[in-house]
């Protein structure tokens, strides 16, 4: 077998172990993809594949604006509470860190292997929660910058 399906078995294998179906949906469909010779379309998955992500990421939290379940009460609120602004401050804090993620991950996408091993030791040992790769990324590059200031 050759070692790219290899690899992408042991991160099947991975995501299973630290419960992320993401994980393993993705590995899986690029295997299948690998192995039905559909190589072709791995520079337009690598090229448009995270936008088309961002895409249906923000299409499912608009839901809730297009089903009237937040409306303009909940907006106002979101300014005017402390709640609300902390969650500004925390969502502005998300998308820049993100947005450092995605940059690292196009500079360095060896990465993600330890950012999956990473997820796997936080929910085992730590009870944590699989995070989304951006944000992992996001905090990765921050540690990196952190490390190459001293």
């Amino acid at each position: 077998m050759p070692g790219d399906r290899v690899i992408l078995l042991a991160l099947m294998a991975l995501g299973v172990a630290a419960r992320n179906s993401l994980i393993v949906t993705a590995a899986g469909v690029v295997l299948i993809m690998r192995v039905l010779s559909l190589d072709r379309f791995f520079p337009l998955l690598e090229r448009r594949g995270l936008e088309a992500g961002l895409i249906f990421l923000l299409m499912a939290v608009l839901v809730p604006f297009a089903t009237g379940e937040v409306g303009w009460a909940e907006i106002r609120q979101s300014f005017t509470s402390w709640s609300g602004l902390a969650a500004i401050l925390g969502g502005i804090i998300a998308a820049v860190l993100s947005g450092y993620g995605v940059t690292l991950l196009q500079v360095k996408p060896e990465v993600i292997v330890g950012m999956v091993v990473g997820t796997i030791l936080g929910v085992v040992l730590f009870k944590g929660i699989p995070v989304g790769p951006l944000a992992a990324a996001g905090f990765t590059a921050i540690l990196l910058a952190l490390v190459r200031w001293q």
